[in-house]
């Protein structure tokens, strides 16, 4: 539901690793760097990076470095809609692999998380609900420190981050946008100009592009055949499922692994 940790302290984070949890790494002091879906980034004091459940990362390197990596589920902290409209705005945990390095001030986040820390290994009354206002408190500061830079505010809608939820969490069922808008109680009409409003695009659009988003993963970090990945995305035969991939990225599935392991 919810840990935090010194960096070093995270059995195999040298390696690929991806959990469905939203992961926040803070840098104390030194500089460490981390692969995020295929991009880099490199972090140092005072600086934060977020990255979205279901995003494959890995610690590259560190040197002489403190951090803190705080991991939560959507479901812990996500009570009401104000919630979820938090935990994305101004992209922090976005879908559409928008990571981005941010410096933030120290006297506002570590603090917080060192009562995380605290509230964690001590479980005292209400504790979960303590936390859950020190993670709020942590991106505010965050959101804060990027208006402060100069950012265009972003103040995303809950029902469109329920829609993007719905489709990361069901790829293996191939739902139409007519399903997704049964299921989130909504029409595809809404959904459409929520995704026009949010991402520039239709909803099916939308769609497409965490599909692709997610057979890249599958295909850079994952020991599976094209045939295998087309299946777990829902695809019911394996050649169509290359045509859609070569559409999106203008190469086939193949020729993307192939380039990988160059």
């Amino acid at each position: 539901m919810i840990t935090i940790n010194e960096v070093e302290n995270i059995a195999a984070l040298d390696q690929p690793r991806r959990i469905m949890k939203y992961v926040l790494v803070y840098c104390v002091s030194g500089k460490l760097s981390m692969t995020i879906d295929e991009k880099e980034f490199h972090l140092s004091a005072a600086q934060v990076v977020t990255i979205t459940s279901g995003q494959i990362h890995t610690l590259t390197s560190w040197t002489k470095a403190k951090a803190w990596v705080l991991e939560f589920t959507l479901d812990f902290f996500c009570k009401d809609d104000n919630d979820i409209e938090l935990i994305f705005h101004n992209g922090l945990f976005c879908h559409f692999a928008m990571n981005e390095v941010i410096p933030v001030d120290k006297a506002m986040v570590e603090p917080q998380l060192r009562s995380i820390e605290q509230e964690l290994l001590n479980k005292p009354y209400q504790y979960l609900i303590s936390v859950h206002s020190r993670i709020a408190l942590i991106l505010v500061a965050i959101n804060r420190a990027k208006v402060s830079r100069g950012d265009e505010i972003w103040k995303p809608d809950a029902l469109f981050l329920k829609f993007l939820e719905a489709v990361r969490n069901n790829f293996e069922h191939n739902y139409s946008l007519r399903q997704f808008a049964a299921m989130l109680g909504t029409t595809e009409l809404k959904l459409n100009d929520l995704a026009k409003l949010h991402a520039g695009k239709t909803a099916q659009n939308v769609i497409y592009g965490l599909i692709t988003s997610e057979a890249k993963r599958l295909l850079t970090y994952g020991n599976l055949s094209v045939k295998e990945v087309a299946y777990q995305l829902g695809f019911n035969d394996p050649f169509y499922f290359s045509n859609f991939f070569k559409k999106q990225t203008k190469s086939s599935p193949k020729q993307y692994k192939e380039k990988l392991t160059a």
